[in-house]
């Protein structure tokens, strides 16, 4: 469970960020203030403050995030790199050209990046990733693995095709809301259902 908040913390920094902006007056003076002290006299349009807030946030709860495990591991996945390089370069791209549709691509530039690791590393190096993240927890048929790598990158394109039409479609509340809950509820559906179908390949006294 912590873990889980954990890898969450940026996304519920960004919704608890906006849902306070959006109901707090002095919001935009803040971000004025975040300018100053970054030595910019910018002036934001009202209706985008809480969303620059929520994306100052973001990056500063990534950049937390990654020296946490960089000083409790010494070693940071790549994908959190990965993951923290989007957000810094779509979120200050966000900031500087005041759009917010920056950082609304930023989910689905890592989903499908996911996509295209899981495909072409099967395709070209002949290595399935999730066999070789789950491989030492149970046995399977190499079509089987082979099906579940396909299975997730096709399942990391089509979440990242939804985040796009909630974030082009519905307000930026909506929007913040399915980051945080909608994306990580259909995941676990996704797993549970992947778990359903792949008990039948299970030993029983695994399975039970």
């Amino acid at each position: 469970m912590k873990k889980f908040l954990f890898d969450l913390f940026p996304v519920l920094m960004f919704f608890i960020t906006l849902k306070v902006a959006e109901k707090t007056a002095s919001a935009g003076l803040w971000l004025a203030e975040i300018f100053a002290t970054l030595g910019l006299a910018v002036t934001v349009k009202p209706d985008l403050v809480p969303v620059m807030l929520a994306t100052v946030a973001v990056i500063i709860a990534t950049v937390i995030q990654v020296a946490w495990v960089k000083v409790k591991h010494g070693k940071v996945d790549n994908m959190l790199l990965i993951s923290a390089a989007l957000i810094v370069l779509l979120g200050g791209m966000t900031l500087y050209f005041q759009n917010d549709g920056f950082i609304k691509w930023k989910p689905t530039v890592l989903y499908w990046l996911f996509s295209v690791v899981l495909i072409a590393a099967e395709l070209f190096w002949h290595k399935n990733l999730i066999k070789a993240m789950m491989g030492h927890a149970m046995e399977l048929p190499e079509l089987v693995w082979k099906k579940l790598n396909y299975s997730w990158a096709v399942f990391f394109i089509l979440l990242g095709i939804l985040n796009l039409y909630v974030a082009f479609n519905y307000s930026i509340d909506t929007w913040a809301s399915f980051k945080l809950f909608g994306a990580t509820g259909i995941m676990f559906v996704f797993i549970i259902v992947q778990t359903l179908m792949l008990n039948k390949y299970l030993p029983k006294e695994d399975s039970k």
